[in-house]
């Protein structure tokens, strides 16, 4: 079964949904479930990682980032690709690679093994999240039953993450860290299969020809810019950080001109840039950026400190914090309804101001808690995530025309996957300067992360290096916790303010859209 998406000037009649949207559905919450694991799961294997194949702290943030950094930087042309193959068949090609590179990092011997082996997931998965957005978006078009559906869907998230750390401490207490990336396998194979025989097909037939070099654009605005927060925070070159930042920033210009420039010819960029005149799309994707650069931070000092401070083992790391993951899914299901009685110009900012509040409960773990605190902070920022993510997904797909929904959700999932490369290199690095600074060790591996600091103390039997770094570490996450809970209630200020002036009122208005429907016009074929 294909669906063909309507022409730009078409206005379909909202139908409810079937049977067998709802079984599509189904199928759609599966690859967000499967990504959602393999990030979660890949952050309590660190430990173990860090002992098997002892990468460098830079290398060790690499490994977490290589994956989000390819994604990010692929998500708008897969997008489009997905408008022109057709949206079923994207998803089938990148489900099937994930399991084959799962396969392989599962047998990496070491960690510049790891890194390429997420690059190449971070490629396969740039096909997956465009693809399910934009079914949903063909599959559910009145509006109601799409907020719930993209509610359910993004549950797929949280349950990943909550199901992420029991499985990995599951797997870790009994096999290799490899298993972690293996258990994938098996449920790529699943998803193919049942997206072929469920899934209906989607595409539109003025979907445009792909840019080539707006796609190399587009992955050098992000690569470098990454790349200069990096060394920042890891006391690199200062330099090198500027002229990074340089180049990205050049290239994201570039990328911009270009895309115009071809739109004004009736030419088709990699991103139709006048999607992002819209204030409530730019800030939906700011928040979605934020939110999960919240939620990777959280998870990449949170695993390390309850397992290597507090000295608990990966299963029982997991279970406390399950209820923030538990939070998440309660909060995404029900911020369908709570849209209905509250304007989202306030459900929104609320959100997100609700996450800035436990990450401020992490600053206190410095004060001699245990890990209640962090269940705590868990519960809110999961909840601000939950209701956050719901509404401004919905957001983005509403302000886009239909024949755009591929590109849309590419954008949305581009500053999704850009948050948790952030997430990471900011609230990373910060977290890697201060413990660096604070740790009384030697240059090595105790100087370079903790699970370093706790191999040499295990070896050598010297407790006062592994009470200064468990301290410098607990230092680091109190300040690393300040900084995440400033630029959240940044960002909900924003939101506030720019909702208020604005109203989301349904797709983009584009000038010049007669010249985009000639030249498209010209490209159909005749009917």
């Amino acid at each position: 079964m294909t669906v063909t998406l309507p022409r730009a000037h078409a206005r379909p009649i909202p139908a409810r949904a079937g049977a067998r949207q709802w079984l599509a559905l189904a199928v759609l919450f599966l690859p967000t479930l499967l990504v959602a694991v393999d990030n979660t799961v890949l952050s309590f294997a660190l430990p173990a990682i860090t002992t098997a194949l002892v990468p460098s702290a830079t290398t060790l943030l690499w490994m977490v980032d290589a994956y989000p950094l390819v994604l990010a930087g692929l998500l708008v042309t897969m997008g489009t690709v997905g408008d022109r193959i057709g949206v079923r068949r994207l998803l089938v090609v990148g489900v099937s690679g994930f399991g084959i590179v799962s396969l392989a990092a599962s047998f990496a011997t070491d960690a510049a093994h790891l890194v390429a082996a997420r690059a190449l997931l971070g490629f396969f998965g740039a096909m997956l999240m465009p693809s399910t957005l934009a079914l949903i978006r063909s599959l559910f078009t009145d509006r109601d039953e799409r907020r719930l559906a993209l509610a359910i869907w993004a549950t797929g998230f949280a349950a990943g993450a909550a199901l992420g750390p029991l499985v990995g401490g599951v797997l870790l207490a009994h096999f290799w860290w490899g298993s972690v990336f293996l258990v994938n396998v098996p449920v790529t194979v699943l998803i193919a299969v049942l997206a072929v025989v469920m899934l209906p097909e989607a595409r539109h037939p003025l979907a445009g020809r792909l840019d080539l070099v707006g796609v190399a654009l587009s992955l050098l605005a992000v690569a470098p810019i990454v790349l200069a927060v990096k060394l920042v925070g890891s006391g690199g070159s200062l330099p090198l950080a500027v002229a990074a930042l340089a180049v990205g920033v050049g290239a994201a210009a570039g990328f911009v001109r270009r895309a115009r420039r071809l739109t004004a010819a009736g030419r088709d960029p990699v991103l139709d840039v006048r999607l992002l005149r819209s204030p409530v799309l730019r800030v939906a994707m700011l928040a979605n950026l934020t939110t999960m650069a919240a939620l990777t931070g959280l998870l990449f000092f949170s695993a390390q400190y309850l397992q290597l401070v507090l000295g608990l083992d990966p299963m029982r790391s997991g279970l406390l914090l399950l209820p923030g993951f538990v939070a998440t899914v309660v909060a995404g299901l029900g911020a369908a309804a709570l849209a209905r009685r509250f304007p989202i110009r306030t459900l929104v900012p609320a959100g997100l101001a609700t996450a800035g509040a436990g990450y401020a409960l992490c600053v206190l773990l410095g004060t001699g808690t245990t890990g209640g605190l962090l269940v705590a902070a868990g519960v809110l920022v999961g909840s601000g995530i939950g209701l956050t993510e719901t509404l401004t997904n919905d957001v983005v797909l509403t302000a886009a025309p239909v024949e755009r929904a591929g590109s849309a959700s590419a954008m949305s999932e581009t500053a999704y996957e850009l948050g948790a490369v952030l997430g990471t290199a900011v609230l990373g690095s910060v977290l890697t300067a201060v413990y660096r600074g604070r740790v009384d060790a030697p240059a090595g591996p105790a100087r370079e992360t903790l699970g370093g600091a706790v191999d040499v103390a295990t070896v050598t039997g010297d407790p006062a290096l592994l009470d200064s770094a468990r301290g410098a570490f607990t230092l680091a996450v109190d300040v690393t916790a300040g900084v995440g809970a400033g630029w959240l209630v940044a960002v909900a200020v924003t939101a506030w303010v720019v909702l208020h002036r604005s109203r989301p009122r349904g797709p983009v208005s584009f000038r010049g859209a007669q010249l985009s429907r000639r030249a498209a016009r010209r490209r159909a074929p005749a009917s």
